[in-house]
């Protein structure tokens, strides 16, 4: 008897234990930690998918027909300026230089014939003059003598006009036969060769290709919100520096400029061409690889907050806000950038409220909480998540 009176009273006892307990809890509020938006001035890295493009970048054509007689370089190879390429068969050239070249003398030696005709005849012409003068000779042979002269200054003005049809022939022939030579017009990297020794070549057929690496141009394109902004804090004295990532992700040692911005939009794409240019010493970049340009803009005054303390809920994004009561209110907000971790907010918060920053998953719309309140500073501070 006494035990089950014992028993009883534990029993009681444990019951009345646990409903307080219970109870207890349902009255105290969990404790979230809460933070604020923070208004600062920052920097954001907006990046463009870009083409790279060498400063130059030209096609070797043949300019003569012919066999492929040499290739002296190799795909790849560094060349400079004047360097031999390659060389279409010359013979049927070399024999047009010899032959106008043997023009050149004949017309020469006619010269010298024609110059001696001119000087006999003007002696033959004093001398009809002193005889005429006597009355030796009639006039009539004077006539003639002087007739004579003229018609060998005409032989002789024909002479000089076939040497210089013949000198023309000759630099003519010589400028043929230089072409079966390709020489490169600057220092720069062999592309593909796709002919091989002996192929027949065309004229103006392409032998390869030659690019100039020591500097890259990158070519993106801004939006016309893009743009103004760009202009807006970027004077045409002034060059902006940017940087580059490569297709691996790494990003490029030598910083670059933006040049030039093209003089229209694209009516289809609503954007407008720029171009950067990066220093390229080690020929790192080639011609035709891809990019991003990373632009550093500066935003004034803008609003932050963790992207923790945010969800999503069909495509918009929320905020829990603490009212004066401590009790959570979803909010959606407007996001005007995303950073690493970070959301500048357009709209729908303020540098005075408080946002729940862990929780969010647990949390229900209209719960009263006891927050932990962290300042926004320390928050982005203790994540290493200002840009600098």
């Amino acid at each position: 008897m006494k035990l089950n009176t014992l028993l009883y009273a534990v029993f009681v006892l444990y019951c009345t234990t646990g409903c307080r307990t219970k109870s207890a809890g349902k009255s105290e509020a969990a404790v979230y930690t809460v933070t604020n938006p923070l208004r600062m001035d920052t920097t954001f890295a907006r990046e463009y998918v870009s083409q790279l493009q060498s400063i130059r970048n030209i096609e070797i054509r043949a300019q003569e027909k012919g066999y492929l007689q040499n290739i002296y370089v190799d795909e790849g190879q560094f060349v400079k300026a004047g360097q031999i390429l390659f060389r279409i068969m010359p013979k049927m050239y070399e024999a047009e230089v010899l032959k106008a070249k043997a023009a050149v003398l004949a017309a020469n030696a006619g010269i010298a014939k024609a110059k001696a005709e001119v000087k006999m005849a003007e002696t033959e012409l004093l001398n009809a003059k002193s005889l005429a003068g006597k009355q030796i000779v009639s006039r009539s042979e004077q006539t003639l003598a002087e007739s004579k002269l003229e018609s060998e200054k005409s032989e002789l003005n024909a002479k000089y006009s076939e040497l210089e049809e013949a000198k023309a022939e000759l630099a003519l022939a010589q400028v043929h036969l230089s072409l079966t030579e390709i020489k490169a017009p600057f220092d720069g990297i062999i592309d593909r060769i796709p002919h091989k020794l002996g192929s027949l070549i065309d004229e103006g057929e392409l032998l390869t290709s030659l690019s100039d690496n020591k500097n890259i141009f990158a070519y993106f394109n801004f939006t016309e919100i893009e743009y103004l902004s760009y202009k807006a804090r970027i004077s045409d004295s002034t060059k902006e520096h940017v940087s580059l990532l490569l297709a691996n992700n790494e990003l490029y040692q030598q910083p670059g400029i933006i040049e030039t911005i093209e003089g229209e939009f694209d009516n289809n794409t609503g954007t407008i061409a720029v171009r950067a240019k990066f220093p390229n010493p080690d020929l790192l970049i080639k011609h035709g690889e891809t990019g991003k340009v990373r632009l550093n803009v500066p935003v004034r005054n803008a609003l932050l907050i963790p992207q923790k303390a945010t969800y999503e809920l069909q495509d918009k994004i929320y905020v829990y806000v603490l009212d004066k009561d401590n009790t959570v209110k979803s909010r959606s907000i407007a996001v005007q950038q995303k950073l690493s971790n970070l959301y500048i907010v357009a709209s729908g918060l303020d540098s005075g409220d408080k946002i729940l920053l862990d929780g969010l998953q647990t949390v229900k719309e209209d719960e009263k909480i006891t927050p932990k309140f962290v300042p926004a500073g320390e928050v982005i501070s203790s994540l290493q998540l200002i840009q600098q």
